[in-house]
Formats: C-alpha cells, structure tokens, sequence
C-alpha cells in the first residue's frame, strides 16, 4: 500500500468499524455520525479535495430518496396505511391464512412504499389483532419484517440500497422489476411455508373472534396522496427518471394549506440522508486512494465475477455492516464485472434477502422488534433465527438460479 493511500484506508476502516458495530463505545456516535466525520476527516487528511468530496455525492440517489420519504410521510399521516392495514387482516379469520395475508400485504406495499415504512406502520397494527384474538404476535410480527424485506427487492423504491443501484446503473423501474419480481413472488411463498412450520404449534391455536376500532383517517389527505402516489407510479412505469417523478411528486404535495409542514420534516429519516452523503464522500476516498483495487483483488478468489461468487460476497458484508454501506462499497466494483446489468442485480437481490438471516439484519426488523417490546413482547434473536436462516438461505439460493439462468 502506498504512503499516500494510508489515511484513507485508515479512515475507512475505521468508519466501517462503527458502521459495523453501530457506535463508538464511550462516546454518543452512531453510524451516521461515523460516515459523516468519516467524509469530514477524508477531506482533511487529503484523501480527497472539497470539490472532488463533492463531486462523489449522487444527487439522484438523494434526491429519489428524498421524494419518497415525502411522499410516504403524507400517506402515514393521512392514515391510509393504517386504515388499509385494519381493513385487510380484519377480514381474514384462520391463523395461517392472516399470516400470509400479513405477509404478502407486507410485501406487495414494501415493493412500492419503502419496507422500513410499512414495518413501522403495521406493527402495533398486527400487535392490537393478535391481542384482541388471542394469537400469538410472534409468528406474524416474523412475518411482517421478513415479507416486508422479502418484497422490497422486486423494485428500484422498495428499499434504500435498490434506490442507490437503480441510481447508479441507471436502470428502468420495469426493467428491474421485471428481473427481480419473480424473485420477489417464490421468496412470499417461501416466506409463509417457513414460518408456518417453524411456529406451527401457535399458528394450530384458533384465536377468538374480535374487530378492531377504525384508525383516524384525514380523507382529503388521503385522497391526495393516493391520487399523487398513482401519478409516481405511472410515472415510474412509463420510464421516466424515477428521482424527478419522485421530487416532482414531492413538489406536488408539499403545495398544501392544510398540513403543517414541521409534520412533513418530522417524518423525513434526515439520519439516512445523512448516511448516504457520508459514504458517498467515504467510498471516494477509497476509490481516489486506488483502494478499491485492493478490495477487487480480495473478492476474485470467491468468484465474485459470478452471481454465486457475489451473492456470497454482499450477503456477508451486509450482515457485518448493514446493506446500505455494504452495497456503497459495491458501487465501485460492479461496473468492473464482465455482465455490469446482471451484477446490480444480483448486488440487489442479495443486500436485501441478506437482512433476513438475524434480527439485527435490516432496520425494518429491528423496527418490528422494537414496535414489540414497548407492548411488552419479546421476539428473541433465537425465535427469529430459526426463521431467518433457513428462509435466508432458500431465497438467496432462488436468487441465484434465477438471475444466473
């Protein structure tokens, strides 16, 4: 390693350090934090200028971000999520048809609205139903968070890491989808086979018969954000650049006279915005410094040039460090493969099927658990595990047969 290139890889490892572990001990450092003076302290040791740092930030990504979050912000607000929740599940009866229900509502909305969101809004959703039938929660929470992850890979929004690799590949909302879909479907089915004979004994266990009160819905606001939602959609199937239907949807319902706009802010995940531009500026040090060579001559043995080799490779580094940094790291090696396309996908495929494998895996798992403790129900990392790994590994092994064909 050159003279020149020590503080950059010094400063990478350490912040892949604190990513990794999710804080600086002694000090109130989280991951964010960590990118953030990551990037800061790669611009003053000269691993890059100010104006090249600048230059390594994808504003597309951001920005794709950025309108999303808006536009999920207005619907959870309106209650539209909570109000399509109540009315979904409160007409299913028998256990195990809830939990596929509850997992394929999960999937199909993550697909389009971002998992963690959906997580976030159907927890305490599938908590209130299992309480009022006497159910037990912990099959269905498993499933919301692995249906929820599960769905997410089919499209470019389903996920912040999909955001970032549709961004940087520049491919068409159709044309992803129409790759990874298929996946998306046989994961479901897997998803509710697995759970269903793991947890089989709660799920014999007929629950008592009980409706739900109507959640406060804002109908205006609602309608609203509806009607915008469908115009993103058609937007996004029709081709154009998913970051300016998804800013210009943004626009649309910012324009308002009603709803305070603190409300709006309030919803926006500012921290992973954060993240993003940290490791965006990070990953150029890396690549500035020649790093990324490196890294690429580490991977080879694996086959990381194949979509078994990088499966493996992404499936791994997520769960060291979480997803989105683990694919940040990817984004300089992809377009060096042999099949550039088929590699997004498969980097895709696996940083999201990976957040399966344990519960500290994605953020929309932990959003499940921590929704369950403050009701006083404890998933445990075991209980999860013994769904997360073989329903991890079915699904990765679906992913690579399909996308290696």
């Amino acid at each position: 390693m050159a003279a020149g290139s020590a503080a950059p890889a010094l400063i990478f490892l350490l912040t892949y350090l604190v990513v990794a572990v999710g804080r600086l001990p002694f000090l109130r450092v989280d991951r964010t934090g960590a990118a953030v003076i990551g990037a800061i302290l790669m611009v003053v040791a000269g691993g890059l200028g100010l104006d090249a740092a600048y230059r390594t930030i994808d504003y597309r990504t951001l920005g794709l971000l950025f309108g999303m979050m808006v536009l999920v912000a207005h619907l959870r607000l309106s209650g539209a999520f909570a109000w399509l929740a109540e009315w979904i599940v409160q007409r299913v009866r028998r256990p195990l048809a809830l939990l596929a229900v509850i997992v394929a509502v999960a999937g199909t909305l993550s697909a389009l609205f971002v998992n963690d969101t959906i997580c976030l809004v159907f927890t305490p959703v599938v908590l209130d139903l299992a309480e009022a039938r006497g159910l037990s929660p912990l099959p269905l929470l498993v499933g919301l968070a692995t249906g929820a992850n599960i769905g997410s890979v089919a499209t470019v929004t389903g996920n912040p890491q999909n955001m970032l690799i549709g961004s940087l590949s520049r491919m068409t909302y159709l044309g992803f989808l129409g790759h990874l879909a298929p996946v998306a479907v046989v994961g479901l089915g897997l998803d509710v086979l697995v759970i269903g004979l793991v947890f089989r004994q709660e799920l014999a266990r007929g629950g008592r018969t009980a409706t739900l009160p109507a959640p406060p819905v804002h109908r205006g606001l609602m309608i609203k954000a509806l009607v915008v939602a469908a115009g993103v959609l058609a937007g996004f199937l029709a081709g154009y650049d998913t970051a300016v239907v998804a800013l210009a949807g943004a626009a649309v319902l910012l324009v308002t006279r009603r709803v305070n706009p603190r409300k709006v802010y309030q919803e926006i995940d500012w921290d992973l915005l954060m993240l993003f531009i940290g490791l965006f500026v990070v990953i150029g040090g890396v690549e500035h410094a020649g790093l990324d060579q490196v890294f690429f001559t580490l991977l080879q043995p694996i086959g990381v040039a194949t979509v078994g080799g990088l499966t493996v490779a992404a499936a791994v580094l997520s769960n060291l460090v979480s997803n989105v940094p683990a694919v940040m790291l990817f984004t300089r090696l992809v377009p060096r493969l042999p099949d550039p396309g088929t590699a997004w996908l498969t980097l895709a495929m696996a940083s999201t099927l990976a957040g399966n494998l344990t519960i500290v895996g994605s953020i929309a798992n932990l959003i499940v658990v921590e929704g369950a403790a403050r009701r006083r129900v404890r998933l445990s990392f075991w209980q999860y595990l013994k769904v997360g790994v073989p329903l991890t590994l079915c699904t990765l092994l679906v992913g690579i047969l399909w996308l290696g064909r």
